[in-house]
């Protein structure tokens, strides 16, 4: 201890313990009690501590017999809003207030009275100096000094800002010290955290390839990168101010004042191109200058907000692109001027004579192809005209027309023979000759069509079946142009997120939340990948379903409670049961799933507002849809109704489309109605739906109905269930794709299981055949060369009767058109959790045998 501690003395010893109400105030009677302890008034929880605690062996003695000082110093310290503390006494015995509770941790409830070097017995070595330094007169304040300590908050590094000061007794001998604390941890860190922010975005800045910038509302530049410096050449500070237009072309420099100027006056964003002196070449380059303004609460701007990004290649292609542009309008002038000619040559011949350009553009043709293009389409052609824009009132000649005017039009000469003519008469056969036409330098400007009758031969039923053939053709090209497209952009934008997110993943400095928030990307969007195979298997009816018998009602009475959240507040869920149960076989997940696109759909239509029905009706026929022809039944026909705004009567052929939707950009994949029909049709049903535009839709799930189930209750034989995973299993893995049979072995061995892996069938057959009862389970891929993976849980199945096999796929047509299988079934992609709860369930099934 200091030698200064020890000549403090304290004045005035103990006088025998008082009755203190709780309260504060003194039992009737104890008047001298109350005045004694008067000093602990507005101590708050502090002063209850000392009031609590016992004091008759303590140096100092009972509160009551404390000197003045002590009370004194006592009671500013207990009724200050600052942390403070109070260490009195040759022991320095510890006193503090309410507000310095947080610092004492798990030392509160007996630090009151302590001496300082046991409170403290942490800190004491770093803190003894500074005391003596105190006693000795020699006080000071520290700010934001480190400190290893025990807090509320457990063992931790502080910082803290204090001062310590001496408390002298009437006859100035040192009685104590004052010391007033405040915990600056928050702060500290703190300026710790942006000094490492604003470092983080001097870097960011500084490796963009654009430039950024920043003025003030008057137009002067306040700061830019140092790429700026680097492009330009220019000393720092140099394009402060307006110092930045030195390096601009002079042809440029009046249009990007004008329009800065134009952007300052009127608070609308810049953008402006202007050449910029490279100073590693002396050339000029394009660039293009972009800011926005940042406003005070008041709309003022405080600031504008740029960047600089070169665009001269850009610019480059414009040019080039122009030119084109410019060399293309004048050889349609040159055609233009042939047009008179070309038509005086057309009608001196007796053959339909007309030419197309490469966009389809009419350019010249004789009376008679211009009649009989009439007769054919209904659509009387001028010149100009694209032919195929006006086929798109004949949607089934599209196709036919595009493909054959595409050949000519990319320079094939060729001749067909195809029947077309007025309907109400005989058609004639037609000969057409296509022959390139180009300009008098040889390019190539389009191509000429001659038609002449050849014969007239072909009956009205021709015709229109080739035109049928060729419609369907047309259909199916643009249906899987469609779904490729859909697939492709909902695929790519996916694999975007997954790129992305791992590229950042092998970054070693990335922070712990960012790195959590990217695995949860990852997993959430490989979940939203699934989703989309699973409703593109649904439309194509190739789903893995996992059909059982169960009550309609029921869990359509289930369902209904669930689309309260989905449907939201304002749309009010009728739902009108048969009173008899109505059973199906289907898969219930996809049946819910089904039912929820339905009510997603209905709930967009009547713009979050009405009344959705729900209707069940038992023993239903399945009338005749869509040119399918009808059943007898029964049917279960579950009916989802809506008031909304209806479907266009020429939109109701294509709402069950793959990513066919009317709903705007990010509101719908127009995948829902394709699951829907998908699960219907694949479960031997169909789906009717009835629209009136501004009257609502209704939609008709039809499921075939079966006898409800024959319930079989299997003895229990008395013996308790084995919890097969509280123990390590041998697994034979059975999968022929390297990368994914690593995967997988490693993901058995973290949840604690050993395997063996066999690279196909065959391979684990001859496993199985070495070592018979080696194994607990089996996990096998389906989808493998030779013998497939449900074949092989046959086998097994046969030969080793009591041992479960999990089967795992992320398609299987065995699967999908044969539900029986009776295996655990794990969909790729899986997770551990997913593996784990299967291999549970199979090993639940298995009974335990002795």
């Amino acid at each position: 201890m200091p030698a200064s501690r020890g000549r403090a003395r304290i004045s005035g010893k103990g006088r025998g313990n008082r009755v203190v109400r709780k309260d504060g105030g003194t039992p009737k009677g104890h008047d001298a009690v109350s005045d004694a302890l008067a000093f602990l008034a507005g101590g708050g929880e502090a002063a209850r501590l000392i009031r609590g605690r016992d004091w008759s062996d303590h140096p100092l003695g009972p509160p009551e017999g404390w000197p003045v000082e002590l009370r004194t110093a006592l009671s500013l310290v207990l009724n200050s809003p600052e942390s403070m503390i109070l260490a009195w006494g040759p022991d320095l015995s510890f006193f503090f207030n309410d507000t310095y509770f947080p610092l004492l941790g798990p030392r509160l409830a007996w630090a009151m009275g302590e001496r300082f070097d046991v409170v403290w017995a942490d800190a004491w070595e770093q803190a003894k100096p500074i005391i003596d330094d105190a006693f000795a007169g020699r006080s000071r304040r520290f700010d934001d000094l480190p400190w290893k300590l025990d807090t509320d908050r457990g063992l931790a590094d502080t910082w803290f800002s204090f001062s310590y000061s001496r408390v002298l007794d009437r006859d100035g001998v040192v009685a104590g010290l004052f010391i007033f604390t405040n915990e600056t941890t928050k702060r500290v860190l703190g300026d710790r955290a942006l000094r490492e922010s604003e470092e983080h975005y001097r870097q960011t800045v500084e490796l963009n390839p654009q430039v950024p910038w920043t003025c003030d509302p008057h137009g002067n530049v306040t700061s830019y990168s140092n790429r700026w410096l680097e492009l330009t050449g220019q000393a720092p500070g140099e394009p402060d101010g307006s110092g930045w237009t030195r390096v601009l072309h002079p042809d440029d420099l009046p249009g990007t004042m004008d329009a800065f100027a134009a952007a300052l006056s009127s608070g609308e964003p810049v953008d402006v191109d202007y050449r910029l002196r490279m100073a590693a070449t002396g050339k000029y380059r394009w660039m293009r200058a972009r800011a926005q303004p940042r406003r005070d609460p008041d709309g003022a701007i405080v600031r504008w907000y740029g960047v600089v990004e070169d665009v001269h290649d850009r610019k480059l292609a414009e040019g080039r692109l122009r030119e084109m542009n410019e060399t293309l309008e004048r050889r349609v002038e040159e055609v233009l001027l042939q047009r008179k000619l070309w038509a005086e040559v057309f009608e001196t011949t007796d053959a339909l004579v007309g030419a197309l350009d490469t966009d389809f553009r009419l350019l010249a043709a004789n009376r008679a192809w211009v009649e009989e293009f009439e007769a054919v389409f209904g659509i009387r052609p001028r010149v100009g005209d694209d032919i195929l824009d006006l086929l798109s009132q004949r949607p089934e000649h599209v196709a036919p027309v595009r493909a054959t005017w595409a050949r000519a039009l990319a320079g094939e000469e060729f001749t067909v023979v195809e029947a077309f003519g007025d309907p109400d008469r005989k058609r004639p056969c037609y000969e057409i000759k296509f022959t390139t036409l180009r300009d008098a330098e040889g390019r190539r400007l389009g191509a000429f069509q001659y038609v002449q009758d050849v014969t007239e031969r072909l009956r009205d039923q021709e015709r229109l079946s080739r035109a049928e053939e060729a419609l369907h053709h047309a259909q199916k090209l643009d249906a899987v142009g469609q779904l490729t497209g859909g697939v492709a952009h909902d695929f790519n934008n996916l694999l975007t997120i997954i790129r992305s997110s791992v590229e950042f993943l092998r970054r070693p400095d990335l922070a712990e939340e960012r790195r959590r928030r990217y695995l949860e990307a990852v997993s959430d969007t490989v979940e939203r990948a699934s989703k989309l195979t699973s409703q593109l298997l649904a439309f194509a009816r190739r789903q893995a379903l996992q059909p059982e018998v169960f009550d309609v009602g029921v869990r359509l009475r289930g369902v209904s409670d669930m689309l309260n959240a989905v449907t939201g507040a304002r749309i009010r869920i009728v739902t009108e049961l048969p009173e008899v149960p109505c059973h199906v076989r289907s898969d219930p997940s996809q049946f819910e799933t089904a039912l929820v696109n339905l009510a997603v759909n209905a709930r967009d239509a009547m713009d979050g507002a009405g009344t959705l029905t729900l209707r069940l009706e038992c023993g239903a026929a399945l009338p005749g849809i869509r040119g399918h022809a009808g059943a007898r039944g029964p049917f279960a026909a579950v009916s989802v109704a809506d008031g909304g705004a209806g479907i266009a009567p020429d939109l109701l052929e294509r709402i069950f489309e793959p990513f066919f939707t009317t709903k705007e950009v990010g509101k719908g994949t127009g995948l829902g109605l394709s699951q829907v029909i998908g699960f219907a049709k694949q479960s031997g049903g169909d789906v009717k739906v009835a629209s009136e535009v501004g009257r609502g839709t209704t939609f008709v799930l039809y499921l075939p109905q079966v006898e409800p189930p024959v319930r079989t209750d299997e003895a229990d034989d008395g013996r308790p269930a084995i919890r097969h995973e509280e123990r390590s299993l041998r697994l034979l893995v059975v999968e022929d794709n390297l990368d994914v049979g690593r995967f997988c072995v490693q993901l058995l061995q973290d949840l604690g299981h050993a395997t063996v892996w066999a690279h196909n069938a065959e391979a684990a057959l001859d496993e199985m055949e070495r070592d018979p009862a080696g194994f607990d389970a089996v996990f096998s891929d389906v989808v493998m060369p030779g013998m497939g993976g449900v074949a092989l849980a046959r086998r097994l199945r046969g030969s080793h009767p009591e041992l479960p096999v999990v089967l795992t796929t992320g398609y299987s047509d065995a699967l999908a058109t044969d539900d029986a299988h009776g295996f655990e079934l794990v969909r790729k992609p899986y997770s551990a959790e997913r593996v784990a709860q299967a291999l549970r369930g199979a090993l639940a099934r298995r009974r335990p045998s002795g």
